[in-house]
């Protein structure tokens, strides 16, 4: 245990300063490949900002892994790449694919890739991590105790599309400086937890390793910011937690064991899952850009950047907090404390108005268009008032069709009451007759 402690101390130490000292060399790579994010309508900065953070982070992560093997082959310190007895991970071709989507993410950073390309370049660094091992064939049957359910094939699918949601949610939420690096710097240490408490030495490696780089990139990432994570960052960020979340957990996954890593990621989930349901409601494209995000409006809350931040970060530790505590407690009460953090967050979100349009179709008489309107825009509020006068017309037309029915139903429910009641009348005077 004492060896796995000074492993794991040299192996956050190395991620740190590595991280720290290579981000002024980031910059400098950015800077020569036009690799900056300018100011815009729906950027935050107000100054030019270099954006391939993600170099620091990468090459902070490669420092650390290789300190782990030197010292495990000079030092004696205890492998930290062992994975579950039930998984056989090529750790080698793992690697391999956190590397490909970093890979992705600087070639988006620096060609501005188009979304089927760089959603192809995830898949494929997915796809290596499960040719890599890195699957669960089966999950316990919460309904029969003692059973599985058997995944086989549909694993491989699961698994891909797995990975490729938890790097595009930190994606999408990295909308203010520090945000995304600081919830990832959280899940991280919750996921340190869980690994530790169930002797997951690889997935605690990676752990601490991601969670000392966050820490080492927010001295240049907190507000105000002199460097961007980028999609290599965002998206490198986002792999790696579901690579960690997956390593945390057996071939076969308990209910519990697989909710964890969603709890843990609580608020990009949320904030992703809202920009769907925003989106589908306004009938924009899923990839449209919008400031309907959770920074977005917090910010139209009143608070600051620095005061958006520290609210997600209390929100992100908060259910790490949770989804730690439901580890330790029977299962009526981890259902209870799922349910009340479910809740809360929905709650938040309802609040927050995150799952109302913030873009709206708006044919231009002037020009002929259709155009997408903003709030900014008088054109959205006459949207608005013509898709609630649609709604309710819907809901007329509605219960037009179902009224005459319901009444059809009710009459023939009545006419056979009425007949039962004559069968039942007569019936009794024949008993009557009988007896006399």
């Amino acid at each position: 245990m004492e060896k796995f402690a000074t492993s794991h101390i040299c192996i956050a130490l190395v991620a740190f300063v590595v991280t720290f000292l290579t981000v002024p060399l980031a910059k400098q790579i950015a800077l020569a490949l036009k690799a900056v994010d300018y100011p815009g309508a729906r950027r935050i900065n107000k100054v030019p900002i270099p954006r391939m953070g993600g170099i620091a982070i990468f090459l902070g992560l490669a420092a650390a892994l290789a300190v782990q093997y030197f010292g495990t082959k000079v030092l004696g310190w205890p492998p930290a790449l062992i994975s579950h007895p039930s998984l056989d991970i090529n750790y080698m071709l793992l690697a391999v694919s956190v590397a490909a989507v970093f890979a992705t993410g600087a070639l988006d950073d620096v060609f501005q890739l188009s979304p089927k390309a760089k959603l192809a370049g995830q898949i494929f660094a997915a796809a290596l991590a499960v040719a890599s091992g890195l699957t669960i064939s089966r999950v316990i049957d919460p309904f029969n105790s003692g059973a599985y359910l058997e995944l086989g094939w549909v694993a491989i699918p699961i698994t891909i599309v797995y990975l490729v949601a938890f790097s595009n949610i930190i994606n999408l939420i990295d909308g203010l400086d520090g945000l995304a690096t600081g919830i990832t710097g959280i899940a991280a240490l919750a996921m340190l937890y869980y690994a530790l408490m169930f002797g997951r030495v690889d997935a605690a490696a990676l752990s601490i390793a991601l969670a000392a780089c966050c820490a080492a990139f927010l001295r240049y990432n907190f507000n105000p910011a002199s460097i961007f994570l980028g999609d290599s960052g965002a998206l490198t960020l986002g792999f790696l937690l579901g690579v960690i979340s997956l390593l945390n957990v057996s071939r076969t996954a308990a209910l519990t064991s697989m909710l964890i890593p969603l709890i843990v990621a609580g608020v990009p989930i949320i904030d992703t899952f809202s920009a769907i349901v925003r989106r589908t409601r306004a009938h924009v494209s899923m990839g449209q850009a919008d400031k309907g995000h959770l920074h977005h409006r917090l910010m139209q809350e009143g608070y600051n950047q620095r005061q958006s931040v520290v609210l997600i970060y209390l929100w992100s530790a908060l259910l790490a907090v949770g989804a730690a505590v439901i580890t330790q407690v029977p299962a009526e009460a981890r259902i209870v404390i799922f349910v009340t953090l479910a809740l809360l967050s929905l709650a938040v979100a309802r609040h927050l108005h995150l799952f109302e349009p913030v873009l709206r179709h708006h044919y231009n008489p002037k020009t002929h268009q259709d155009e997408l309107v903003t709030p900014d825009d008088p054109a959205f509020d006459q949207e608005v008032q013509a898709s609630k006068e649609a709604a309710e017309r819907r809901k007329e037309e509605l219960l037009e069709k179902i009224g005459p029915l319901a009444h059809h139903e009710r009459l023939g429910a009545d006419e056979e009451t009425g007949a039962s009641d004559t069968d039942t009348a007569t019936h009794d005077a024949d008993e009557a007759h009988a007896k006399e």
